[in-house]
């Protein structure tokens, strides 16, 4: 299968005060992602998953190696490749309406098409009878909807989501993850969804990319062939989970600075 996103050998240093003080946060990573797959980054906090993300939307730039999307080199964002933060960024003096439409008239769409493709991601988010609030006036859980609606309105190939569920209620985010995987079921589009928690890897993904903190490196890739809908209690996604979550331990027991300690 050919991949949608193709990572070779990336390496991305943040630099010191001096070169000894330099960081490497990701070495001689690589990764193939087919189109229409859905694919976790998970692993501990400073393994390196949101930097890569960025580097994948062309918000940071690798030190070495390189990212295609579709074979062309990504050199910085495109409206191709959609991202979703964990802190919605959205415009505070906009209503929801407004903030969805940005990104359609960036694009130079008409109004009439504006309108057309406003309101439908805002109804497959639930959130068309809230179009005309602003983002003081929303839940947690309705402004990442909102910011999601925002970045699907302007169709991207690849959506790339920064663990946008992380600080919402358990009851909240399982909920968006159940409305993101019919969206996605819906339009089939390629998504790399960093997160930390087991759980929501194993709801979400097709594969789960599990990542240490020696350098990012890649410590499984786990394919996850269980049915949707997936049933969160069965035997069967216990099961992955443990899988998974035994995949995790393993990375964090032989990170260099377990050992060190």
């Amino acid at each position: 299968m050919t991949a949608q996103i193709s990572i070779q050998g990336l390496t991305k240093t943040f630099p010191g005060r001096n070169e000894s003080a330099d960081f490497t946060a990701l070495s001689d990573i690589s990764l193939e992602i087919p189109a229409n797959e859905f694919v976790c980054l998970l692993g501990p906090s400073g393994c390196g998953k949101s930097t890569l993300l960025g580097l994948v939307a062309g918000h940071e730039k690798s030190s070495a190696g390189g990212i295609t999307v579709a074979g062309t080199p990504v050199t910085g964002p495109a409206a191709e490749r959609g991202m979703v933060f964990q802190q919605y960024a959205l415009f505070p003096w906009y209503t929801v309406e407004q903030n969805v439409r940005l990104g359609l008239r960036i694009k130079r769409l008409s109004s009439s098409e504006q309108a057309e493709q406003t309101e439908r991601m805002l109804r497959a988010v639930s959130l068309w009878d809230h179009r005309d609030k602003f983002p003081r006036e929303l839940s947690g859980g309705m402004k990442q909807r909102a910011a999601i609606a925002r970045t699907l309105a302007i169709d991207p190939d690849v959506l790339l989501m920064d663990e946008p569920f992380g600080a919402l209620d358990e009851q909240t985010r399982n909920r968006l993850q159940d409305e993101l995987l019919a969206i996605w079921q819906g339009s089939r589009r390629t998504v790399v969804f960093v997160t930390h928690s087991v759980q929501e890897a194993v709801t979400l993904a097709d594969r789960v990319v599990v990542m240490g903190r020696d350098k990012g490196r890649i410590v499984a890739d786990l394919r996850i062939s269980l049915k949707r809908p997936r049933d969160r209690m069965s035997v069967e996604f216990v099961e992955a989970e443990r899988e998974v979550s035994a995949c995790l331990a393993r990375a964090e027991a032989s990170d260099p600075a377990d050992r060190a300690a």
